[in-house]
């Protein structure tokens, strides 16, 4: 039993030290979680994998164990994050992206009044994070269109800076990883058997998230104005004037390629609603809908180069993009990994057993409370809370159950908190851009964006509680 906690102790305390110095912690995870499977076969214990299949050789279990979870991740939401990274490549190498910012941001340039364009560029920006998933490269992107508009109508580059890097925080879309990840994780229980990532966010993720985005929106409204008028704005040191380049063809082309990006969530939600509205029975997955929007994309591309061997050879950007999103399943599988070895030790059956005696007592509070700080410690000081999130996934059913709380009372504000408080990191990537962007100090950038974060924190948080809990 020492040994059990012991090696535990010590498994964790690695993984959070690699998070916070902002250490590739992938092979870390495999290494301590294979390390703590054969802890726990020398100790006489089996390893934590269902169904699983000796080898006929024990020094090789733990490995086979790996392997398995390879298969069983990939085949699965692993596949989907791989669709989602080409698609989302694809619509790069087309250049579609770029005319859907350019689509949105165009309207935005006409508004003139500065306290009306603070909240309105921040939901603005985080619609855009559909189509530019990553937070660093929509703030490069925002810096170089829209940022020289809102300074130009007289807003403090400071202002424009925290909305920018604000930008990616909670948009509902079943096409976001994590959603993917944690709605591929409740599927597998009874409760939630057979939920999809559509489900997920359209019936529990948007409860939360879509009040948050408005609270934060307002949260910006106030607290930029109140900023401002203590004097903290400054001139910026230099302005991007980086313009967008368009792409030609008529403006039915322009519209039907400021769509492409957002076809599969648009395919999505028109599904889920068909099946809630009139009860049509209609199946559609994300990599289904992906498929055809991929397909429709295609033939838009040969409809306008008039060129099918230079279309088809773009296309090799969705398969490269499917090879760029490997990173974030290899992820998925270590934290499972790693997972399993703490389940493989016992650990975890002995965390259910303590939190056990607090099931029932009003205290379901707790587990969440103490993840989000946990999350909000590791994101503030390494600036990403992506690895701590997927880590932890394959642990959130087994922790809630023991906890006797429903799992979405934990796993969406751990979600969200990560998502939220990366821009209140001074280290985190976006910070750092918009800092260097504007000539700026990323302290004091941190300083515009920390309230409305938190307020989206607190917010989400208690919001959570009180519909799930």
């Amino acid at each position: 039993m020492v040994m059990m906690y012991f090696a535990a102790m010590i498994a964790v305390a690695i993984v959070i030290a690699m998070l916070i110095k902002k250490m590739d912690i992938k092979i870390s995870l495999f290494f301590m979680g294979i390390l703590l499977m054969y802890i726990a076969i020398f100790s006489g214990r089996e390893i934590a994998v269902p169904d699983f299949t000796s080898t006929g050789r024990t020094w090789l279990d733990p490995l086979k164990a790996v392997a398995d979870q390879f298969k069983s991740i990939i085949t699965s939401s692993g596949f989907i994050i791989l669709m989602l990274g080409g698609y989302s490549s694809y619509m790069t190498r087309i250049r579609a992206n770029e005319i859907t910012v350019h689509a949105l941001m165009r309207p935005i340039a006409g508004i003139q009044s500065i306290h009306i364009l603070i909240p309105v560029v921040f939901l603005a920006g985080n619609f855009l994070s559909l189509v530019v998933p990553s937070a660093s490269n929509l703030a490069i992107i925002l810096l170089a269109t829209i940022y020289p508009v809102m300074v130009k109508a007289g807003m403090s580059p400071l202002t424009a800076g925290a909305i920018i890097a604000t930008s990616a925080t909670v948009m509902p879309t079943p096409l976001g990883s994590d959603n993917v990840a944690i709605a591929a994780e409740l599927a597998n229980t009874a409760e939630f058997s057979g939920l999809t990532p559509s489900d997920y966010v359209f019936k529990y993720h948007i409860l939360v998230s879509v009040p948050t985005l408005l609270i934060m929106a307002l949260a910006h409204y106030f607290w930029q104005k109140h900023e401002d008028k203590r004097g903290k704005g400054c001139l910026p040191a230099s302005k991007p004037e980086e313009k967008m380049e368009e792409i030609g063809g008529s403006a039915a082309f322009r519209t039907v390629y400021a769509i492409l990006p957002l076809l599969p969530i648009f395919l999505l939600i028109f599904a889920f609603i068909l099946q809630r509205t009139v009860g049509v029975t209609i199946t559609l997955s994300v990599e289904v809908a992906v498929l055809f929007s991929f397909l429709i994309s295609i033939l838009c591309e040969i409809i306008r180069k008039r060129n099918v061997k230079e279309t088809l050879e773009d296309t090799d950007s969705f398969f490269s993009g499917m090879g760029g999103a490997m990173p974030i399943v290899a992820l998925l599988v270590a934290g499972t990994t790693f997972v399993v070895g703490l389940q493989s030790i016992g650990i975890i059956e002995a965390l259910q057993n303590a939190m056990a005696g607090i099931s029932g007592q009003g205290m379901g509070f707790v587990l969440p409370l103490v993840m989000v700080l946990l999350t909000a410690l590791i994101v503030i000081l390494s600036g990403s809370g992506t690895a701590l999130f997927f880590a932890m996934v394959p642990l959130m059913v087994p922790l809630a159950g023991a906890a006797g709380i429903n799992v979405l009372a934990l796993s969406i504000p751990m979600a969200l908190a990560g998502n939220l408080l990366r821009a209140v990191s001074p280290v985190s990537a976006v910070v750092m851009i918009v800092a260097g962007s504007i000539g700026e100090d990323p302290v004091r950038i941190v300083r515009r964006t920390a309230v409305p974060m938190i307020a989206g924190v607190l917010f989400m948080f208690v919001t959570s509680l009180i519909i799930f809990l």
